[in-house]
């Protein structure tokens, strides 16, 4: 904890930098991934304080809409799109996720029972040809499709697509090499960016 601290002590003795920062947000992307701490989304796309409205959530999970009780997923993806007009929205996935290594698995997470709760959401089961995999690639590629499926049924997202101001992106990210690559319809595969 001490170099995180320390960290923080100096951050802030550059004002100027963070001084435009007080007039408001208008990022132009959303960027929905997973709460894993070796994912960094900052990092991985070279963005400024601004320039990204996040969403971690375990597993990337974009919950469905309208399950009668708002959810904090739902109410973030509506105010990037209505009130933020971010026009890019990315669904990144990464290797070695835990929480789709579980849905692959069928893991006992009765231990966990809001985890499990939670995995539940996934929708249906990831396809992965060998669960054994540690970086369940197969099966994350699959999961942040699924994801993007979901955002389409949200009415903000619905509309942002048909006027053409808005567009969706599924991403995967290797944590074991730093590769990133994007999912291309007209191939359907994940390829280098």
């Amino acid at each position: 904890m001490q170099p995180l601290i320390d960290n923080a002590r100096t951050f802030g003795q550059r004002p100027e930098e963070f001084a435009p920062l007080a007039e408001g947000q208008s990022p132009e992307v959303l960027f929905i991934t997973c709460a894993d701490s070796r994912v960094v989304p900052a990092l991985i796309t070279g963005a400024r304080p601004g320039q990204l409205f996040e969403l971690r959530t375990a597993g990337n999970i974009v919950p469905p809409y309208g399950s009668g009780t708002p959810t904090g997923e739902a109410a973030t993806i509506e105010y990037a799109v209505e009130v933020l007009g971010v026009r890019n929205i990315v669904v990144c996935g990464h290797s070695h996720c835990g929480a789709v290594g579980a849905v692959v698995r069928g893991d006992d997470l009765d231990a966990v029972p809001a985890v499990r709760d939670w995995l539940a959401h996934a929708a249906e089961e990831p396809r992965c040809a060998d669960p054994a995999d540690p970086t369940v690639a197969e099966a994350v590629q699959h999961h942040v499709l699924t994801q993007l499926l979901r955002l389409r049924s949200y009415p903000c997202v619905r509309k942002g697509l048909s006027s053409g101001r808005l567009s969706l992106y599924g991403w995967y990210y290797e944590v074991h090499t730093g590769a990133v690559r994007e999912h291309r319809a007209d191939t359907d595969a994940f390829e280098t960016l």
